[in-house]
């Protein structure tokens, strides 16, 4: 069975919440989208009220509440912004049960290896890490970082850090070479995800399908998930 993860992408603190109600009961991840501004021109919670002084955002910082419904589902973290590397220690408090890089916001790539190979054993054996490529990025930049990560997050389009985007046809092929690759590699695809790419991704090789628009814009998200879920 695939793996369906919904992708929350929202400004204020209360919509993120409010979808994370949604699927609450339905799906046991949600991937909420961090966008600053900087790697990408949008921005979303906690970037749009205030960043790190975000009142919700502190507050969770300092164990005073867990993110929403924490009790009831898990996190994965699509981080599209400048800083999480350096800020990685303030977003595993958190919580997150993965937290995604992109090849592109990360800098030297030289220095991000060995950042991944400092990390705490504790923080490798509670977080799962990610490592997400647009589909622009030659498959070769990433060959020397994906032993030191959990697994690959192909980007479905250039065009990150926002909701309602087509799939690019270039990521199919990239998908196929990476599983030529690495047989055993879990591949997720984010962005495009729809009735028509999904089972042509799978076909491709992916393992995780991460869906924003059409789980969210479905009338049925129970019946969308579950019919997702049943291509693989």
């Amino acid at each position: 069975m695939i793996d369906i993860i919904p992708a929350i992408l929202e400004k204020s603190y209360e919509g993120m919440k409010n979808k994370i109600s949604l699927v609450r009961g339905i799906t046991p991840v949600v991937q909420i989208d961090f966008c600053d501004g900087i790697y990408v021109p949008s921005k979303t919670w906690p970037f749009s009220t205030g960043g790190f002084e975000d009142e919700n955002f502190l507050k969770i910082l300092e164990e005073q509440e867990g993110m929403p419904f924490w009790e009831d589902i898990e996190f994965e973290l699509d981080m599209m912004v400048v800083d999480a590397v350096s800020n990685f220690d303030i977003y595993t408090k958190l919580g997150p049960k993965r937290i995604i890089f992109h090849i592109g916001a990360v800098g030297d790539l030289n220095e991000f290896k060995d950042f991944l190979e400092g990390m705490d054993v504790y923080i490798r054996d509670s977080i799962e890490i990610g490592l997400a490529v647009k589909p622009s990025t030659e498959n070769e930049k990433i060959f020397p970082l994906v032993n030191h990560v959990d697994f690959i997050q192909c980007m479905g389009n250039d065009k990150i850090g926002q909701q309602g985007v087509e799939l690019d046809p270039k990521v199919y092929e990239k998908i196929k070479s990476l599983r030529e690759k690495y047989p055993d590699l879990p591949i997720a695809v984010d962005i495009g995800v729809n009735g028509e790419t999904a089972p042509l991704l799978i076909e491709a090789g992916v393992t995780k399908l991460v869906a924003g628009s059409m789980v969210f814009r479905s009338e049925d998200i129970r019946e969308t998930i579950n019919y997702l879920e049943n291509l693989g």
